[in-house]
């Protein structure tokens, strides 16, 4: 090689040494800008969209009973929901029950051989229990009359299970995408995150599917470093442990994700043992009062809100039409709504479970019902 090539070598080669940061750089303002861009479908108070034709909900509810059985009644979301539903059903005429349990599948199985005894005409598996693992008390329900649906558990991607009467998904994945858009954004490029699931909950999967896939697109400098696995029935032994120990052994982590935040009651000690609380942010989805209180104390930085009571309205919508037979919506029309602390005061001090997503959900739904 001559000395003219050799140079010309070794300047192309410095050329694309100092191109490669600065296309880097341009990579990660171009995902910021993305992620920006998508968030903002989620600012502003969500809109109420009709999820069907309209029917007289009385008169299929009319003696009816409910039995609604969660993944746990510890979890302070479910039972807001549940506690909602009560108060929908006394208005239309459906009695609607919760079946007390500790997350155990036994319990469960109980739940149903209550509900075949006392002649209940819907089951309802809200959020968390997979229908696979009670496959033979659906089967023996069915042969009673009863109908089992799920609510608040299926991501449109999947497909229901057989033996169930009808679903109402949700979009765990959208979520995902939102949960990744806003760490994005809001560390400039720069998460590197605790992320708290638990895998044995079906809806997980997609819901890490799309933070992953968001991230990568999104957030070429960004991070999972750790993966926290509890399960639902340990949330309360080994979230609050887990997390701070995660948070001792990588120093560099400046964001938790505990992605369903009945989760958080355990992560924001770990954060306060650790000497993290205030300097590590967190972001969450469910909008339970409590963790919506967290953000106005200062603790956590972002929840991905759904009114507890659209879902309950949703959640009976859904149910009545099947059990008159009616079409049953595609998905449960309930809106995501992002909170921060410029906006979470308006779900009252303290929050509440219907507060700052507007009320047309509301005027909606009994309009719709013939109730008004």
């Amino acid at each position: 090689m001559n000395r003219i090539s050799k140079a010309s070598g070794i300047a192309t080669a410095l050329a694309v040494a100092l191109a490669v940061p600065s296309a880097f750089a341009q990579s990660a303002e171009d995902g910021i800008a993305r992620a920006t861009e998508r968030l903002s479908a989620y600012s502003n108070v969500p809109v109420f969209t009709a999820p069907g034709e309209p029917f007289d909900i009385r008169a299929c509810a009319a003696d009816k009973k409910m039995l609604s059985i969660p993944n746990s009644s510890a979890n302070p979301f479910l039972k807001g929901i549940i506690e909602r539903m009560k108060a929908v059903g006394e208005d239309i005429g459906l009695e609607v029950v919760e079946w007390e349990n500790q997350g155990q599948p036994s319990q469960w199985v109980q739940g149903f051989d209550f509900a075949v005894r006392n002649e209940f005409h819907v089951i309802n598996l809200i959020s968390g229990i997979s229908p696979a693992t009670v496959e033979p008390q659906i089967r023996a329900a069915n042969e009673a009359g009863l109908k089992t649906m799920t609510s608040h558990f299926y991501d449109p991607s999947f497909e229901p299970n057989p033996l169930i009467s009808s679903a109402l998904p949700i979009g765990f994945n959208e979520i995902g995408k939102i949960l990744a858009n806003w760490a994005t954004v809001n560390t400039d490029g720069e998460a590197k995150i605790a992320l708290v699931v638990s895998r044995d909950v079906p809806p997980t999967i997609p819901l890490v599917d799309g933070i992953m896939s968001e991230l990568a697109e999104n957030c070429p400098n960004c991070e999972i470093v750790r993966e926290i696995n509890v399960g639902v029935a340990e949330w309360g032994t080994k979230i609050q442990p887990s997390v701070q120990s995660a948070l001792q052994a990588h120093p560099e982590i400046n964001l938790v994700i505990p992605i369903y935040d009945s989760m958080s009651q355990f992560v924001i000690p770990a954060l306060r043992l650790a000497g993290k609380l205030g300097n590590v942010k967190v972001a969450t989805f469910n909008g339970t009062p409590f963790v919506l209180d967290f953000i106005q104390q200062g603790y956590v930085d972002m929840n991905i809100g759904e009114s507890l009571d659209w879902i309950a309205y949703a959640t009976i919508d859904g149910h009545m039409r099947d059990l008159c037979d009616l079409p049953v919506p595609d998905k449960l029309n309930v809106p995501f709504y992002i909170f921060d602390d410029g906006n979470v005061a308006d779900a009252g001090t303290p929050a509440q479970f219907d507060t700052g997503y507007g009320d047309a959900y509301v005027t909606g739904f009994r309009t719709l019902w013939g109730l008004d």
